[in-house]
């Protein structure tokens, strides 16, 4: 019978199965669903960021367009667009910007292939601890990225509905939260496909209000290009070329949320279907086409469109300012505004999906490279990082308790730790390509890592007091905690690479007899092993300290444990296979040459070590009665809480199992002084 647990997230996959790579991977256009939606969806809110720029607030009587207005004094706060003209060419320079970084990260594929992006290239290339420093500002950005899209998706989809229902956006936000938490827990294909017709949706509304928008509009084009020559020329006579330039760079910049996801495909290569590369630059493609069309389309309808202006407190969002002045008020005009507006609400809440599937996997990779707890990086029965997904749903639901849900304050958090990723990973992609004499390289790389630096700066400087600073705040501390997780696991490896040295032992020999059978009537010593080194070492020559001539037979058993390091494809799988048989194949001949016992070995491949132990030691147990068992546990002289997490406590939790099981088991101290 199915448990509860089974039912809602799936049954585990098989590792056994040779195509179960296969079956998890996404093709193109899947990726671009799953990934894709993140820099889609933010046209959502980047073109209205930036049109907002471009104009100020017209109070008609004081406190008008304060928060919390009276909606009789906000109808006397009214948007005046003073140098709306230069829309048009905020539409240029975004759709160009977008081709600019899509082409940077392309190169980021193509030399990283295994995925990481952003943490992985800054770590390659600038070194690990600016490395670190991207991977943090990744990390926050995911979240943010999940925040943010619940956000706005919520507030397309409460901008035809009543008023009154406002109340209930937070919760309903929360709840969108828990039912894609349990999705991803579920895998990502499995959750990409179910939310791929929301996508479908969205591009067919999207593409009809842009091309009906726009080319509904051509006969204005006249009367659009005198209008943007006139306001044009008075704004450099009154403020200069400087002074255009200025309020340019800022809408330019204020506008940036519009270029946030595009990082998405370069993170999630490891989900990709074979040949990677090649999918994944196809899904760039997609994205970044997509993209440019669709904010820089939304740009223009701003402009062309008469009477699309902001509203007072965001109540209703340009989008469906928009939608509603192109369709109308009849029947079917609103039928086209309720779908439009739902799909681009759904296809925000899709966007979150990015968060899920790049979040836990940068997460994972600074696990392996030690920046953050090794069980970041584990992977649960259905082949997912449950710890990372549960990780990123908290942080999540924490910002958005916070903010209120406010996409104006989440779009301020948001935008800014997204440039700092992208301007460290095209530093160092410049001097990638410095190395490879690549001068194009080296000019598209200084192109793109100028204008994402500008982008920071002038977000930073505006916004640092509305709520960019907290931003900054907590990926500073997430950067010193990842540095203090970082020095205690280099100094618990160098305490643990000294107990190999500490035991003075000869190399075993090459050729050895062919040793007698393990007689199962026999008192039998299982020892749990891992890597062959000091610790299984200090376990094994502890047996006959502590129990002199009671064992002269060993067996010993191993976890491989799939992880984001080891779940690539089945090569890696047989690489690690290979790897814990030799180190088990170590363990028999020290037993057998140092030590004159029987020995023999034995392990399984899983993605819980716990798990995997438990169900090798009752097999023993059956074969062996009177077994038992072994292993070692790392003790430190000063033991904290944070310990507890960053070390597995794999043997404290297999003994626990087996002595439920009626299995005697001893966990043997091995003291680390730190």
């Amino acid at each position: 019978m199915r448990t509860f647990a089974q039912w809602l997230l799936g049954r585990g996959k098989n590792l056994r199965d040779p195509k179960v790579f296969h079956h998890m991977s996404l093709v193109a256009f899947l990726a671009w669903v799953g990934l894709g939606a993140d820099g889609l969806s933010s046209s959502a809110y980047g073109p209205a960021e930036a049109f907002k720029a471009l104009g100020h607030w017209n109070e008609g009587q004081p406190g008008a367009c304060a928060e919390g207005a009276t909606d009789a004094l906000s109808k006397a706060c009214t948007f005046v667009p003073d140098h709306a003209y230069l829309a048009l060419f905020l539409a240029i320079a975004i759709a160009a910007t977008v081709f600019i970084i899509s082409w940077s990260y392309r190169r980021i594929i193509e030399e990283f292939p295994h995925g990481g992006g952003g943490y992985i290239v800054a770590t390659k290339h600038l070194g690990p601890y600016v490395g670190a420093l991207s991977g943090c500002a990744l990390l926050v950005d995911y979240v943010l990225t999940i925040a943010v899209s619940l956000s706005s998706g919520a507030d397309a989809v409460f901008s035809f509905m009543p008023p009154s229902w406002q109340a209930a956006k937070l919760t309903t936000i929360l709840a969108v939260l828990v039912l894609l938490t349990v999705m991803n827990l579920r895998g990502v294909k499995e959750s990409v496909t179910i939310l791929t017709p929301i996508f479908l949706i969205f591009l067919v509304t999207h593409a009809i209000l842009i091309v009906g928008a726009v080319g509904g509009n051509v006969g204005r084009a006249g009367e659009v290009a005198t209008m943007v020559s006139n306001e044009g020329s008075q704004h450099l006579k009154t403020a200069g070329l400087l002074g255009v330039a200025l309020v340019f760079m800022r809408a330019f910049s204020l506008g940036g949320g519009t270029f946030t996801g595009i990082e998405a495909v370069s993170n999630g290569i490891g989900i990709m279907r074979e040949p990677r590369v090649r999918t994944a630059k196809r899904t760039m493609l997609l994205m970044s086409t997509s993209l440019a069309i669709t904010a820089g389309g939304i740009l223009l309808a701003y402009l062309l469109v008469p009477g699309v202006l902001p509203t007072p407190h965001d109540k209703t969002t340009m989008n469906a300012v928009l939608a509603t002045r192109f369709a109308g008020t009849g029947t079917f005009g609103t039928g086209f505004v309720i779908v439009t507006l739902v799909s681009e609400g759904a296809l925000l809440f899709v966007a979150a999906q990015a968060g899920f599937v790049d979040g836990p996997r940068v997460m994972a990779n600074m696990a392996l490279d030690q920046w953050m707890p090794h069980r970041m990086a584990a992977l649960s029965e259905q082949l997912t990082m449950r710890n990372g997904v549960y990780l990123m749903a908290g942080a999540a639901a924490l910002v958005l308790v916070y903010t209120g849900g406010s996409v104006d304050a989440l779009v301020v958090m948001y935008s800014i730790n997204v440039f700092i990723t992208f301007t460290l990973s095209n530093v160092a992609m410049i001097r990638h390509a410095k190395h490879q004499h690549d001068r194009r390289a080296i000019f598209v790389h200084g192109l793109a890592a100028t204008v994402c630096a500008m982008i920071l700066v002038i977000t930073v400087i505006e916004k640092l007091t509305e709520g960019g600073w907290i931003t900054l705040v907590i990926t500073s501390a997430l950067v010193t905690v990842c540095f203090m997780m970082r020095n205690h696991y280099r100094v618990v490896g160098k305490k643990v690479a000294e107990l190999s040295k500490q035991l003075e032992l000869p190399p075993p020999p090459d050729h050895i007899a062919a040793p007698a059978e393990l007689d199962p009537t026999k008192p039998t010593a299982v020892v749990l092993a891992g890597g062959y080194g000091g610790l299984g070492l200090h376990t094994l020559l502890q047996i006959p300290r502590v129990f002199p001539d009671q064992f002269h037979q060993v067996i010993f058993i191993s976890a491989g444990v799939i992880d984001a390091g080891v779940f690539k494809g089945k090569d890696e799988v047989d690489a690690m296979n290979a790897k814990i048989e030799g180190d088990l194949d170590k363990y028999v001949t020290f037993a057998r040459t140092q030590m004159g016992w029987a020995a023999d070995h034995d392990h399984a491949i899983g993605t819980e070590a716990v798990t995997e132990l438990d169900h090798l030691c009752r097999e023993v147990a059956l074969r062996f009665p009177r077994s038992v068992f072994f292993a070692g546990k790392l003790i430190f002289q000063e033991e904290g809480w944070y310990q507890r997490l960053l070390h597995n406590e794999t043997a404290a939790a297999v003994e626990r199992r087996l002595q439920f099981a009626g299995l005697p088991m001893i966990v043997m101290p091995i003291r680390i002084f730190h």
